[in-house]
């Protein structure tokens, strides 16, 4: 039964959900970085809010670490780099806080647009200011959408809703989706001269950081009134202080900082400055939706197998991974054959599906094939870590999806590129579940690659067979299975036997000597 650690708090349902689809489950919060290690190593699944720090020394210390959940969109307190190099799964709840934190940026918009908070200070003190607050309507005016993602939809939703018009910003967003949502597509530039009010949406990336510069505050229209309920750092906060000085912010209200918690600020103090402490998420729906999202999706990747808005792999739902599941286990069988075959001699891999392969989804095949692929140079690599493995030694992978017919019902070819040229290995399912090598290196060959296997590349010619067979023999090592391809007769055979028992170096040297062998290797497969 797979265990998890719950390390945050969070909504006690969370627990309830584990415990119901099987999993063990222990509530274990307010631990030290150091008392976290000392029990890590038996989670593994970690569910965590924003307290838990995932750092590498966490990381080293869990050992059985298959999944971490975020309950919430961000993942700053997870070194995710070094997850994916331990081969952890990183996953986060991204929908399930996003109606709150789009609420809260509308409300923070009618907040600056009525000047509430200082309305509300101002009156409890008994001063009645009724002639010193003169605020604006929604209606009509255009807000700037920076972000036009899960929730910048939403909020352009109610902003339609309020009868304001919108404009979008989002490199990713497609002139169908801009129609669907009602909303005109700009660029950046455009948006900042036509917005009146602006609300950023979007992660803080290389792109997104301090995208509301001091250069692109003085784009903006005259007295603009700016929202960020998103992520610190969007912002340049001293440019907004002088913009919000000189006038040519009317309004800023931030939900986040670029330091957290926000002790200080430049902003604090200013006129027509409204902040909040991180709330975005601060509902009780939200808390209860996160928490259960997180719980089902661990339980459906320990479980089943899936793999819901992770970071770090790509996605494959409990639906999927059924039937994905046979195709990934030819995948990392063809990927670890080609891997003990050519090792360091590869420079690039190419990763084919044709027939019912090329209807399914053909992210988890790749990822499968440089599992195995991989595994040649790392006895801890998976899914999760193959491709980074991958990326750090410089192989190029490519996909090829096929929909033409061919002679299976399925086949996955990996072939790979090496400085004497292209090799290629395809493999099938027998019987839509049992895999099945079926060409190696050009020759046709069915074999089961399970194992410890010898594969030996020798001059087709009567005797040989019988030879092999003495010498294994006599070395008091049995034949499994026999498999043998040949290009034509009398040239170059391949053959590939399971054995039991172990083949060892004399062994292997001694039927390197037999007449007419070229090469000999001893294949391992799980």
């Amino acid at each position: 039964m797979p265990k998890v650690l719950i390390s945050d708090q969070m909504d006690p349902r969370a627990a309830a959900i584990f415990r119901e689809r099987g999993v063990d489950v222990d509530v274990i919060t307010g631990k030290t970085p150091e008392e976290l290690i000392a029990i890590i190593g038996d989670y593994d699944g970690l569910a965590i809010r924003s307290s838990t720090k995932v750092t590498k020394a966490i990381l080293d210390a869990a050992t059985n670490l298959k999944v971490i959940g975020r309950a919430g969109i961000g993942v700053d307190n997870v070194d995710i780099p070094y997850a994916s190099a331990k081969g952890v799964i990183v996953m986060n709840t991204p929908f399930g806080n996003s109606i709150t934190t789009a609420e809260h940026a509308i409300a923070l918009m009618f907040a600056l647009a009525r000047q509430l908070p200082e309305a509300n200070a101002q009156t409890q003190q008994g001063l009645w200011p009724k002639n010193g607050f003169m605020g604006v309507e929604v209606t009509g005016k255009t807000l700037g959408l920076i972000g036009a993602g899960n929730i910048g939809s939403i909020v352009a939703s109610r902003a339609l809703g309020l009868k304001m018009k919108v404009v979008a910003f989002d490199p990713f967003l497609t002139p169908e989706r801009a129609i669907e949502m009602g909303v005109e597509k700009a660029d950046l530039d455009t948006l900042l001269a036509k917005a009146d009010f602006i609300t950023l949406h979007t992660p803080l990336t290389d792109q997104t950081r301090n995208i509301l510069s001091r250069e692109n505050l003085a784009k903006t229209k005259k007295g603009v009134r700016i929202v960020n309920c998103a992520r610190g750092g969007l912002i340049d906060e001293a440019a907004l202080k002088d913009a919000l000085d000189s006038g040519q912010v009317a309004g800023a209200a931030l939900d986040v900082f670029q330091t957290e918690p926000a002790k200080e600020s430049p902003l604090f103090g200013t006129p027509n400055f409204i902040c909040t402490p991180h709330l975005g998420a601060s509902t009780d729906e939200a808390q209860v939706n996160v928490a259960l999202q997180v719980a089902e999706q661990l339980s459906d990747y320990l479980l089943d197998g899936g793999i819901t808005n992770a970071l770090n792999v790509p996605s494959l739902s409990a639906e999927e991974a059924p039937k994905l599941k046979p195709y990934m286990a030819i995948a990392e069988k063809l990927g670890s054959l080609v891997g003990q075959l050519e090792g360091d001699q590869i420079t690039g891999v190419a990763v084919e599906v044709e027939g019912h392969a090329a209807e399914l989804n053909q992210k988890p095949i790749t990822a499968a094939v440089l599992a195995g692929l991989m595994r040649v140079y790392s006895d801890t690599v998976n899914m999760v870590n193959a491709p980074f493995l991958a990326k750090e030694r410089g192989l190029d992978v490519r996909e090829v999806r096929h929909d033409r017919e061919g002679d299976y019902q399925t086949l996955v070819r990996v072939t790979v590129t090496t400085e004497s040229g292209q090799r290629s290995v395809a493999g099938t399912l027998f019987g839509h579940a049992s895999p099945r090598l079926v060409e190696l290196f050009g020759i046709k060959v069915e074999a089961d690659l399970d194992g410890t296997m010898l594969y030996i590349v020798n001059q087709d010619a009567p005797g040989f067979i019988g030879r092999l067979g003495s010498t294994l023999g006599a070395a008091d090592v049995n034949i499994g299975t026999f498999h043998l391809g040949r290009r034509n007769q009398g040239g170059e055979a391949v053959l590939l036997l399971s054995v039991d028992g172990t083949v060892t170096e004399p062994l292997r040297w001694e039927i390197c000597n037999l007449a007419g062998v070229k090469q000999v290797k001893v294949l391992h497969f799980a």
